[in-house]
């Protein structure tokens, strides 16, 4: 499905790969660190959407700006990220960005449905629940993307996590795809 979908998505990959590259001239994709099945790391890709510098950015911002870094301590996402570019906003609305996600699947780190991947620090957060974690490959889309996204709290999404792992079903997946749908159309919790 992974591969056919990057071939029928392959004239909107080559648009937003010229968008990126020609908005700031910066790379084109980036590769995160991310944990798998397993423990197993990978990098996980996505259309750059960032600033290049964007560690410093962000690091800069939460020292200046104490609501924000209570934001992130919280959620691990910002609602106004400054490391964001233009071109990126509009990217993370439609969730484009993820689109490279589809070469992750094909190598087989990822799968079409599944909890989000996460960082080192972010499994921390799971707790016990990163047993349940562990278990599947993340997804390209899940539970916690169609069921609020970044509008529901950190546990909300840990909890969302452990309820689809331990109540797996493909008729669940199904549903779960058909929902991503209407979820990434109307942009909701996306930024």
């Amino acid at each position: 499905m992974a591969l056919a979908a990057l071939v029928l998505l392959s004239p909107i990959f080559v648009l937003v790969m010229a968008l990126v590259k020609y908005s700031d001239g910066g790379s084109i994709f980036y590769g995160h660190r991310r944990i798998g099945y397993n423990g197993s790391t990978f990098r996980c890709l996505k259309f750059r959407t960032m600033a290049e510098n964007g560690d410093a950015l962000l690091q800069e911002y939460l020292e200046q700006n104490p609501a924000a870094y209570e934001e992130w301590r919280n959620t691990r996402k910002l609602q106004y990220d400054p490391r964001v570019t233009v071109v990126g906003t509009v990217l993370r609305k439609l969730s484009l960005d993820e689109l490279p996600q589809l070469i992750n699947i094909i190598r087989g780190e990822m799968s079409l449905v599944g909890p989000r991947p996460v960082v080192e620090d972010e499994l921390e957060l799971y707790e016990a629940a990163a047993v349940y974690y562990l278990q599947t490959r993340p997804g390209l889309t899940g539970l916690w993307q169609v069921s609020g996204r970044n509008d529901v709290s950190y546990e909300t999404r840990v909890a969302f996590d452990t309820h689809y792992v331990r109540n797996w079903s493909l008729a669940s997946d199904l549903v779960i795809v058909a929902r991503t749908i209407p979820a990434v159309c109307l942009s909701r919790g996306s930024y």
